[in-house]
């Protein structure tokens, strides 16, 4: 554990610690009980971390094309009249149109001219251009060969909530941060139906999907499961708890860095262990808040995910209201960028510098998207080359022209 002990002097946003009451038997000697008043005077001072900020930016142009696409492949037949598309540009957040967004990327849209009605106008459609159906094929394929991963990772996000079931709306909303299948519903659902269970009124909107068998294999957190693997190897008890950090630039003042040393002496709690019977505002539900927010963002494809979409499971997995809170107060764990106007929590300790350290086996569909946009980009830049050279060598030749025009002029001048 690193806390380096000076303050960082900052003009940026703090969250308060308030409210937090510590008392627990120290671990050299359980006679001796340690009391701590409330620390509602302690604040985490926020500042920005420029290497995962650079993480986030990195993707924005990724996510982007993404978005794009996903619109075009939810419309009927998979095909879209360009000028309605043109028209969603606000909510897809295009800052050009979607012709020139085209042209910037090739290689995912085809263009051909169809009538929007009968005896209308030709007008331009868009639809998936060959690539983009052999990429499409390419992430069937990997979700195939993950098939128990994906299978694993929504039975943890219903395993770690209050009453094993989630609203399906919820589900489908955060689908593409833990990298569900667009059809898990339809599909993967039915297939485990020894796990799953589908109910409400779907057609409503009021639908959810319920656990019906608890894997303990699935109950171990990703910090549960680190610590066993340390201890096999070594062959002492590792306790489980988390990696705390901070990096260079961050520091904390001297009371901080004292109620952070006391907080990490206590209990680790599961995100998968029953805590109806601890109180919302006790210490305990603190570790176990963190413990959940570490392993849902641990479950996430890019171990990061907007703050507002975890802000929808508050209920579910029995957050605070001020849960947000906790990315700043425990600034060791996590990182909250606001990068893009977007509140994104970020798992420190799953990043070296602005890479992943160890990548989900799902991100080889994103990979795959990227070689996909890369080969269009690659493509668009050699033919401006080609057209450069060509304007370079049409402007030489009409050069050569003017100047044997030149001196023919001055041949007969001198006749």
């Amino acid at each position: 554990m690193i806390i380096p002990g000076i303050l960082f002097k900052s003009q940026t946003s703090f969250s308060s610690i308030s409210n937090l009451k510590l008392n627990f038997k120290s671990f050299l000697n359980p006679k001796f009980t340690l009391q701590f008043n409330p620390i509602s005077s302690l604040k985490v001072v926020w500042r920005k971390d420029w290497t995962l900020d650079k993480a986030i930016e990195n993707d924005k142009r990724y996510k982007l094309c993404a978005r794009v696409v996903k619109d075009v492949l939810n419309e009927p037949g998979q095909a879209i009249p360009l000028r309605y598309l043109d028209k969603r540009r606000e909510r897809l957040r295009l800052n050009v149109g979607v012709k020139t967004f085209i042209n910037n990327n090739p290689g995912l849209f085809d263009t051909y001219y169809d009538r929007i009605r009968p005896k209308s106008d030709l007008v331009p459609f868009l639809r998936p251009s060959n690539r983009l159906r052999n990429f499409l094929e390419e992430e069937k394929r990997i979700y195939d060969e993950n098939e128990e991963l994906v299978v694993s990772k929504l039975c943890k996000l219903l395993m770690m909530s209050r009453y094993k079931v989630i609203s399906v709306d919820k589900l489908v909303h955060v689908k593409r941060e833990f990298g569900l299948p667009n059809d898990f519903l339809v599909n993967l659902v039915p297939k485990y139906s020894n796990y799953f269970r589908l109910t409400g009124s779907p057609g409503e909107g009021q639908s959810f999907l319920e656990l019906v068998e608890w894997n303990p294999e699935f109950a171990k957190s990703v910090i549960e499961q680190r610590a066993e693997e340390e201890s096999q190897l070594t062959g002492i008890r590792v306790r489980p708890n988390f990696n705390y950090k901070l990096p260079p630039g961050f520091s904390l003042r001297k009371e901080m860095r004292e109620w952070v040393r006391d907080w990490l002496e206590l209990d680790y709690i599961s995100p998968y262990e029953d805590v109806s019977h601890l109180d919302q505002a006790s210490r305990e539900m603190e570790k176990r808040m963190v413990a959940v927010l570490h392993e849902l963002l641990s479950l996430s494809l890019l171990k990061r995910v907007p703050v507002p979409i975890l802000g929808k499971f508050t209920n579910d997995y029995r957050f605070s209201n001020a849960f947000s809170s906790a990315f700043t107060r425990h600034s060791g764990i996590f990182y909250m960028s606001l990068k893009g106007g977007i509140k994104t929590a970020v798992l420190r300790e799953a990043y070296k510098g602005d890479e992943l350290i160890d990548k989900d086996p799902l991100l080889g569909i994103k990979d795959k998207f990227v070689e996909l946009l890369e080969e269009g980009w690659r493509e668009r830049a050699e033919m401006f080359r080609v057209r450069r050279e060509q304007v370079k060598k049409d402007m030489e030749m009409m050069a050569a022209k003017n100047g044997e025009l030149s001196e023919q002029s001055c041949e007969e001048a001198e006749l």
